[in-house]
């Protein structure tokens, strides 16, 4: 049971009960706008035994729990106070997953209704809940999701052997899409369906990249999530995977930049370079290794490359490409300090493009770290 990936953040102490399980953070919405969230559990208790979880079952420690009614009212206090704007909640598994689903439903009802609250809501869905709440829930929230865990059934065993992966977690998210697809989005919160992610629990199942992109692959194209995560394991003590060494940042990173490609940049997982473990080089952006191989013999024509053939080059982005598609209408790009003053990775462009038909001069730099999303 993990709390949504994304900025390492501090735990800020609110209670005493709560001090171990919430935290806020900043977070940048679909619109872009940055704000105060608050990332909490309503209870630390769980029946189920995740290996990987600090909050599974057995593990010895002080747990919580609160009221639908008192969970409202906290945050709320915390945001008449100003320390948050925004909230993120999920739960334990406590008393099987329908009421645990009742559980986090209530207390969304109770901040949209009782105490009108208009801003931003993230709603966990829970392994096992129906249909009817995966549908409550995208009218009360901004966003719901749940975590995969595991890129198919045969992995999720190492790392949560009482989840079922079709039926508990996966259905949920083809629902999801279901739901956006044949009911009205006025049925939804502000008159939109709420967005989805989920999340991978990354090199603790010993998965490969080829296995995590294939089914990230499906999620996006085909359930359209708007994103999914990548969080790399981390042993907690008096847990069955104490001892399991931590997975690297540098495979997460790969990880992003990859699902990025399939995402916001025209790329299939059958195009992506992977090693003989099936597994993402560390070394180097998965972009660049594809360039490396499909463009550097062939250069792009930067002044008569389409949308899609401009995505593909290192270093150009999609606010990037949208830049050169205006310039190019205006002027012939000629040179590196006509794509640099666009805003435009020269360093990293410049091995795979043409201006004018001439491969434009460029100083060798560090272009082949990878470190790049571009």
């Amino acid at each position: 049971m993990h709390l949504e990936p994304g900025e390492e953040t501090s735990p800020h102490p609110l209670t005493q009960r709560l001090q171990k399980s919430v935290f806020t953070t900043q977070a940048i919405l679909p619109n872009g706008k940055r704000i105060s969230l608050l990332k909490s559990l309503i209870n630390s208790i769980c029946e189920n035994n995740c290996y990987y979880c600090p909050f599974r079952a057995g593990r010895d420690f002080q747990r919580y729990t609160l009221s639908a009614d008192d969970f409202a009212k906290l945050f709320m206090d915390l945001r008449r106070a100003g320390i948050v704007e925004g909230l993120f909640i999920s739960s334990g598994m406590l008393n099987g997953s329908i009421q645990s689903q009742d559980q986090l439903l209530a207390v969304a009802e109770i901040l949209r209704s009782r105490y009108q609250f208009m801003g931003y809501l993230h709603l966990k869905l829970m392994p096992g809940c129906e249909k009817a709440q995966v549908e409550k829930a995208m009218a009360l929230a901004d966003r719901v999701s749940i975590n995969l865990e595991a890129p198919n059934d045969t992995r999720l065993q190492n790392l949560a052997p009482k989840k079922q992966f079709f039926s508990q977690l996966l259905q949920p998210l083809q629902w999801i899409q279901e739901i956006r697809t044949s009911l009205p989005p006025q049925l939804g919160w502000r008159n939109r369906w709420a967005s989805s992610t989920t999340q991978f629990v990354v090199g603790a199942s010993h998965e490969t990249d080829k296995e995590l992109l294939t089914i990230s692959e499906m999620l996006l194209q085909q359930l359209l999530l708007s994103r999914v995560y990548y969080s790399p394991f981390r042993p907690y003590p008096d847990t069955p995977l104490e001892h399991h060494p931590p997975t690297s940042v540098l495979r997460q990173l790969r990880l992003y930049q990859a699902s990025f490609l399939m995402r916001d940049y025209g790329f299939q997982q059958d195009e992506l370079f992977l090693d003989e473990a099936d597994c993402l080089p560390l070394n180097k952006d998965p972009k660049i290794l594809w360039a490396e191989t499909h463009l550097s013999q062939q250069p792009v024509e930067v002044n008569q490359a389409d949308k899609q053939t401009l995505l593909r080059i290192p270093g150009i982005g999609k606010k990037g490409v949208e830049t050169i598609l205006w310039a190019r209408n205006q002027h012939t790009l000629t040179d590196s300090s006509s794509l640099g003053k666009l805003g435009i990775s020269v360093t990293r462009a410049a091995p795979f493009i043409l201006l004018n038909g001439k491969r434009p001069i460029h100083q060798l730099s560090f272009w082949n770290n990878g470190l790049s999303n571009e």
